[in-house]
């Protein structure tokens, strides 16, 4: 039988590249978006004109419980209970100093990249818990590892992003089912064409491998940690960064 996955923020970058990759290999998929209803719609219509009844366009604004929880039900009602969940949503703030970071910006990174997080898992878990089988995957960032100047609310929420992969394999373990995390180097997304040109092509400089990441990239390590090929795996962080970060 098709597995479902959850993909949050499918509506470009990753994790599009992640919702199209795990299509391809058999799941339905539920795409989840904030704000880009008619990207994920498009992307859900094409899979579903070749697959009848694989793909979905769900929104919710992860930060917030009832759109979360009104987002399971939808899916669950469409497609079934998801088997795999890949938190991939999240923002950055752009560079600046600590002391210029306001309340309202901190928290709303938090609420997206960590407190989404802990709502999409606690959404997901019960059903996961009753097959004593499931798949979380959580995106975070080479940041999250080693942190970033300028970058402090970031690297702090994707540092809590691994911290709390490996708390939770812990916790659910026993019952069958794997988290991991996929921290990324510096991949070429709209979130990263941000960054002045001149400072890309430094970070690029830095990357062992001489080349800026693909989505494509990273959505491969979460296939990777999502199929049979990785039930032995959990709470570890994959890092697909071209050796910027050993």
């Amino acid at each position: 039988m098709e597995r479902v996955a959850l993909i949050t923020g499918a509506s470009r970058g990753i994790g599009r590249e992640t919702a199209l990759l795990l299509w391809r290999q058999g799941c339905r998929v539920a795409l989840n978006f904030s704000k880009s209803a008619g990207a994920a719609n498009a992307i859900a219509d094409d899979l579903n004109c070749l697959r009848p009844g694989s793909a979905m366009a769900v929104g919710a604004d992860v930060s917030v419980r009832s759109e979360v929880e009104r987002m399971f039900t939808e899916v669950r009602e469409v497609l079934g209970d998801p088997e795999i969940l890949v938190n991939n949503a999240g923002i950055a703030l752009p560079q600046k100093l600590l002391t210029d970071v306001t309340d309202a910006e901190w928290d709303r990174l938090f609420d997206v990249d960590v407190k989404g997080i802990f709502y999409c898992i606690q959404a997901a878990l019960p059903a996961m818990i009753r097959r004593k089988q499931g798949k979380i995957i959580n995106i975070s960032s080479m940041w999250g590892q080693v942190g970033a100047s300028c970058e402090v609310p970031y690297s702090a929420a994707k540092g809590a992003v691994i911290a709390l992969t490996k708390a939770l394999a812990q916790e659910v373990g026993p019952s069958g089912i794997q988290v991991n995390c996929v921290a990324p180097g510096v991949i070429d997304t709209e979130m990263n064409g941000n960054l002045p040109p001149e400072a890309m092509e430094a970070l690029q400089e830095e990357i062992p491998l001489g080349v800026l990441g693909k989505p494509s990239d990273v959505a491969e390590a979460v296939a990777f940690l999502a199929s049979e090929g990785a039930n032995f795996i959990t709470g570890q962080v994959m890092c697909p960064n071209g050796g910027m970060v050993l």
